[in-house]
């Protein structure tokens, strides 16, 4: 099969996400606006108003709503990319078996997980845009280019996290598992990778495992680009990790697919 017709068989799934997402378009809308507007003014503003403004406790922003504004960017993409790739899989494989139904199509399994990445591609762009838009006019990015590079930073953090998750999802194949998998995997990562505090407040036991996880490399990627910090070979470091973390996500999830649809 050649890479233009895998290309029109992956673009014809957009037309089914689609119609997928609009039947929920304003309560997710609502959602994507309203939600970073609640957590900014509430975490920025009012917990700010108790921070001193020290950007040397706070890796160089100016101030605690600055500081968290980036985390909670990148929180929120995290966060999108653990919802969009776990039910709507699960869905896909066991309640609605859409994935079947494409298989008995020309569609290969490569393609319906291309097809549903690039949805979720969409989701998380379109998510980041809504929050950055939000964020604007308190004047936490540093330049005007800013907000383009922070979008840019938050799409690629959650598809660092959409990989993995939907290879999960696809292995466990039930939804029993998420629960589990929110407490002890989502909820640790969203409290210990800088997003509301610098990580090294923490003990050298717990600091050493903070920096490690995708999502404290994210929020500081996001951060630098936010604040106008950037260190090019850091930057570089940052990048490549997400980018090494989502292509294994991308091989797992691939098997995975393959395997599921082949046993039914």
């Amino acid at each position: 099969m050649s890479q233009v017709s895998t290309w029109q068989l992956v673009t014809r799934q957009w037309d089914y996400w689609k119609t997928v997402y609009l039947r929920t378009f304003r309560g997710s809308f609502a959602s994507n606006f309203f939600s970073p507007l609640f957590n900014v003014v509430a975490l920025g503003v009012m917990l700010g108003g108790f921070v001193k403004a020290d950007p040397a406790t706070l890796s160089g922003a100016p101030s605690y709503l600055a500081f968290v504004v980036p985390g909670l960017l990148a929180s929120t993409a995290m966060m999108t990319a653990f919802e969009e790739a776990s039910y709507p899989v699960v869905g896909a494989l066991k309640w609605e078996r859409s994935y079947f139904a494409m298989q008995a199509t020309p569609l290969t399994p490569v393609a319906i997980l291309w097809g549903h990445l690039l949805y979720i591609t969409a989701r998380l762009v379109m998510v980041s845009v809504v929050f950055v838009a939000v964020m604007v006019p308190f004047g936490v990015f540093a330049t005007w280019w800013s907000p383009i590079a922070a979008i840019g930073a938050s799409t690629l953090i959650g598809l660092t996290f959409t990989t993995p998750m939907y290879a999960f999802s696809v292995h466990v194949g039930t939804e029993t598992w998420f629960n589990l998998f929110w407490r002890l995997g989502v909820m640790p990562l969203f409290l210990f990778s800088g997003a509301f505090f610098p990580i090294t407040n923490l003990s050298p036991s717990i600091r050493w495992l903070a920096q490690v996880l995708p999502l404290s490399h994210g929020v500081d990627l996001t951060r630098m680009l936010a604040l106008n910090h950037v260190d090019l070979g850091t930057l570089a470091a940052q990048v490549t990790y997400l980018v090494v973390v989502s292509a294994l996500g991308y091989v797992l999830s691939v098997k995975a697919l393959t395997r599921r649809l082949a046993s039914g």
